[in-house]
């Protein structure tokens, strides 16, 4: 009789069960702790920063669109179908509109797709070339056009979708 003993092995198929039912309960635990709530509101106030600190780059003041924002979209925007001081203006405001209702949550996909059409025109007629970071822009604001603004917002206290 040999009571030589081999060592335990699990075998491969039961390992990876053990692997996928581990990484199965972490991934559950993550979509409990990162839920669509923290994910819109991070979502909106990210958004919102990059659109604003934008418009105001373009004013002095409350909202004076400045000389240079002008000279800007003449020279360097050179937007089709706009004039570069309807073009500023229009950019100025929206950047600054827009964002703000993102960051109270009111009227939040409006805003969303508004800011979207904004990234496609910068991407298509101004920076062609800057796919990566207006793609990342859109990832967000379609995530936010999708899903909505959450609980922590003025549309969920008015009952807007």
């Amino acid at each position: 009789m040999n009571h030589h003993t081999q060592p335990m092995t699990v075998p491969p198929a039961a390992a990876k069960d053990g692997l996928r039912a581990r990484w199965n309960t972490a991934a559950a635990w993550l979509e409990r702790i990162v839920s669509h709530n923290l994910l819109a509101l991070a979502c909106r106030l990210s958004i919102a920063a990059i659109f604003f600190y934008s418009g105001r780059t373009k004013v002095e003041g409350l909202l004076m669109v400045t000389d240079g924002a002008v000279e800007l979209f003449r020279t360097e925007y050179k937007l089709p179908l706009l004039s570069p001081e309807l073009g500023a203006h229009l950019a100025a405001y929206a950047e600054h509109l827009f964002p703000l209702l993102l960051v109270l949550g009111l009227f939040t996909r409006l805003s969303a797709l508004a800011l979207l059409g904004m990234t496609l025109v910068i991407q298509i007629s101004v920076y062609p070339n800057a796919c990566p970071t207006h793609l990342s822009w859109a990832a967000i604001l379609l995530y936010i056009a999708g899903r909505g603004a959450g609980v922590l917002s003025m549309d969920r206290a008015l009952g807007i979708r």
